[in-house]
């Protein structure tokens, strides 16, 4: 029974896994001359984040102004909260609650930030124009992706001019959130909207990029100067699906328990929709059973989780390490992961930034 200490469901994070993923990754960023700024929705731990900071990322990426506000304050071992480098908020900022508590975060860290409308930079601007300091802002750009984004490159230096002129702003850059499989339509994109910018007398300090699975395509990307990916300090089962990882890269699983077994066919795990999430990805089940593929979990309730098999030779009482379909989810839905070392379990470290979605 592996890890007999630890009460089930858990999620297990192999820091040696995690050792070798941040190096593995920030290696081939330096040989690629790609500086990365690493995301940190994926772990929501402040010690991760300070030795990928170590290891030779430029600063991390947040998503929400609270997640940033806890990583600072999680950041304990760093007083003056240089440990984790420029804090780029990929997200639109909007409303005097979220600006005042966006401009307080700025005296204490260095902090970047995105627009893609005429609403945000507004708002920016009536935060930072008496600021000690402008703040920084990057024009986020749809690349293909239809998330948030101005559509396209002649916006986008119409944007960034706007942001250049307005009191307490200093346009940075560009930034997306490229849809995956498209680098070459994404540098074409992104090479187009520098032109338009610079043809309008502004530098472009900064084209940030980002994503895990176009993550070992750096050599491809001739118009980003920086990269950010979350998920390769955990992996998960629909990088592996996408052959961006090994199974043994995978250094998040959650660990569970059969609770019961009423048929030979199928068989229920302690770990539900709260753990392992109800996402797939387009994929088939909801994660990956190490050392029995040819067990499916097949369906999720909130607290149930149904593996089904021919036969499933599982009995109540056994134990089984799931690979999920999405890291990033799967590390919000618990106040705490278990840290071990191979077979060994070391620790316990409380998830700083989970829940922080404001």
């Amino acid at each position: 029974m592996p890890f007999p200490r630890i009460d089930t469901p858990a999620v297990l994070v192999d820091l040696d896994v995690v050792d070798a993923n941040i190096a593995a990754f920030q290696n081939f960023c330096d040989d690629a001359g790609m500086k990365l700024r690493p995301h940190i929705k994926t772990h929501k731990l402040p010690f991760l984040a300070r030795q990928q900071i170590s290891a030779g990322a430029v600063g991390v990426t947040c998503q929400k102004v609270s997640e940033a506000e806890a990583m600072i304050a999680g950041d304990d071992n760093d007083s003056d909260n240089s440990a984790l480098g420029d804090i780029l908020i990929t997200y639109n900022i909007l409303g005097d609650a979220k600006l005042a508590r966006l401009a307080r975060l700025a005296a204490k860290a260095k902090v970047s930030v995105v627009a893609d409308n005429v609403a945000v930079v507004d708002g920016l601007a009536r935060a930072f124009g008496d600021a000690a300091a402008p703040m920084r802002v990057l024009v986020e750009c749809d690349t293909g992706a239809d998330r948030c984004g101005v559509r396209d490159p002649d916006a986008a230096a119409v944007l960034a001019e706007r942001v250049a002129a307005a009191p307490g702003l200093h346009f940075a850059g560009l930034m997306t959130y490229p849809p995956p499989g498209r680098v070459a339509d994404v540098q074409e994109w992104l090479s187009e909207a520098r032109r338009r910018c610079e043809a309008r007398g502004l530098s472009v300090e900064v084209v940030s990029s980002g994503g895990s699975p176009d993550m070992w395509n750096l050599g491809e990307m001739n118009a980003v100067s920086e990269y950010r990916a979350g998920t390769y300090v955990y992996y998960d089962r629909s990088l592996h699906a996408r052959g961006v990882c090994d199974w043994s890269d995978c250094a998040l699983t959650v660990l569970t328990t059969v609770v019961s077994a009423p048929t030979e066919t199928r068989a229920v795990i302690d770990a539900g929709s709260k753990v392992l999430t109800s996402d797939l990805l387009e994929m088939r089940g909801h994660g990956h059973v190490l050392a029995r593929p040819d067990l499916e979990i097949d369906g999720l309730s909130e607290e149930h989780g149904r593996v089904t098999g021919a036969p499933t030779r599982l009995r109540v009482g056994d134990r089984l390490r799931i690979v999920p379909n999405h890291a990033c989810v799967v590390a919000n839905m618990l106040d705490r992961v278990e840290l071990v070392r191979g077979d060994e379990a070391v620790d316990v470290a409380e998830v700083v930034a989970r829940g922080q979605v404001w």
